[in-house]
């Protein structure tokens, strides 16, 4: 299989800290790693997990972040198509709290690739499937040229605005950014699907609504950033693979949950299986 994921990966900061963030406190982080991350960084790396032939379509700033990220990228199997932007890479800071949920502070804009950008578009018609999670809605209408076009509910906007079709809308039912319904779309995918973390989620398409579970035991100890993300990059491995889409939600939300076990979502990312 040839996937491709379209989007921003930012220089993250990961650290636990003793209680969420009031106002006007001093907050140390502990135990902090750095790590490439992000939307399209994290499902990149679950993707990177797998058989596949993976490309990733991305934009680095110039600067010591944006040098520290390109580099672990390149030290994958991946292939890269970059785009050098003369400004600040993106940097991300994430707070676990005990309960392992997070508080994410995004310092600056996420850095995307744009269609003008002289990157190997042509490469995404090859591609038995394309994430999209950047902002360009014409690089949207270049990933749509792959068999299987997913995308981040986050980029809802730019989806409407391209007056295309998805065949997969990813989100959280819990983040209200990416929360919508069939009805929100001009053009509805031909799936939506919302994960519920610990009720697992559902999937709605115009033949219905239907749930999938989460895992009976999800691991302890960690925290939730990168949960969803490498849950969007399982699933879409998955539904390239040829599952349909409430039966890939079923496998892909091991993936998800197998982050819970550890502070850096990376170390803990379950591999993709190979061919039967």
């Amino acid at each position: 299989m040839r996937i491709a994921v379209i989007g921003h990966v930012e220089h993250v900061t990961i650290g636990r800290v003793p209680s969420p963030p009031a106002s006007g406190a001093v907050i140390h982080l502990e135990e902090p790693r750095v790590l490439p991350g992000g939307g399209g960084g994290l499902a990149f790396y679950q993707l990177v997990r797998s058989p596949a032939e993976v490309h990733l379509f991305t934009a680095i700033g110039d600067d010591d972040a944006g040098a520290e990220v390109e580099a672990r990228l390149r030290s994958t199997p991946a292939i890269l198509h970059v785009a050098h932007r003369r400004e600040a890479h993106t940097r991300v800071v994430v707070l676990i709290a005990p309960d392992g949920e997070r508080t994410i502070i995004v310092v600056g804009q996420p850095l995307h690739p744009r269609r003008d950008d002289a990157l190997p578009w042509d490469i995404l018609a090859s591609c038995d499937a394309a994430y999209f999670t950047a902002q360009d809605p014409r690089a949207l209408a270049a990933a749509r040229a792959a068999r299987l076009l997913a995308i981040t509910a986050r980029r809802r906007p730019s989806l409407i605005d391209s007056g295309l079709r998805a065949d997969v809308v990813i989100g959280s039912a819990a983040d209200p950014r990416e929360a919508s319904e069939l009805a929100d779309y001009p053009v509805p995918p031909a799936a939506l699907i919302l994960t519920e973390g610990k009720a697992g989620g559902t999937v709605a398409s115009a033949g219905g609504l239907e749930r999938f579970a989460a895992p009976a035991e999800a691991p302890a100890g960690g925290g939730a950033y990168g949960a969803g993300d490498s849950f969007s990059g399982a699933l879409v491995f998955y539904m390239a693979a040829g599952l349909p889409a409430a039966a890939a939600c079923a496998r892909a939300a091991a993936h998800g949950a197998a982050v819970l076990a550890s502070l850096d979502p990376l170390e803990s990312q379950l591999p993709l299986p190979g061919p039967a």
